[in-house]
């Protein structure tokens, strides 16, 4: 894994420097869908098969896409059929969007609650942890009802875990030392 982020960073980087002077959101909402493509094992098997000429590798691929791609957009896929590396669009895409937050000064907040939130629940939770890490953060919501109650937020790699199971874990681990 290391040696992919290795690799595909660079490519984030360069294509970070282009979407700077185009349209950052539509470098990464092309970049999401490509990385979604490439991740298909049946497309890294294709485009790993030495009996599929390349022209039809990444004719296949764009055809999978379904969006427009620009011009830059084709010839980095071209790029990476051409060097073999295909398979890195998803690590590219990741490298891309953690540079575009930190462009922005956001961050992605990954919120999991016990129980479906209301809206107006959602957004004073978000200007809460808005202040306490000092960026906007782009939250994402899921509901996990092991967690009995509370929310667990992940932002980067920093959690915030204020759920019932995880005091009553606490709690568990107390009483065993």
């Amino acid at each position: 894994m290391a040696e992919l982020a290795t690799v595909a960073r660079p490519y984030a980087e360069a294509l970070f420097r282009i979407a700077q002077s185009s349209n950052m959101n539509a470098w990464a909402d092309a970049l999401s869908v490509m990385a979604q493509v490439a991740a298909v094992p049946e497309v890294g098997a294709m485009s790993h098969d030495p009996r599929v000429p390349r022209d039809v590798v990444i004719k296949t691929f764009l055809d999978a896409v379904k969006v427009d791609v620009s011009a830059e957009a084709k010839k980095l896929v071209e790029m990476l059929v051409e060097n073999g590396r295909l398979s890195l669009l998803p690590s590219i895409e990741h490298h891309f969007h953690e540079l575009k937050n930190a462009h922005e000064k956001t961050a992605d907040a990954e919120v999991t609650s016990a129980f479906p939130m209301s809206d107006s629940q959602l957004s004073s939770l978000i200007a809460v942890l808005e202040k306490k890490f000092g960026r906007k953060l782009n939250p994402t919501v899921s509901v996990d009802p092991q967690l009995i109650g509370g929310v667990r937020v992940t932002v980067g790699d920093r959690v915030l875990d204020q759920s019932v199971s995880a005091r009553l874990e606490r709690m568990h681990k107390a009483l065993l030392a």
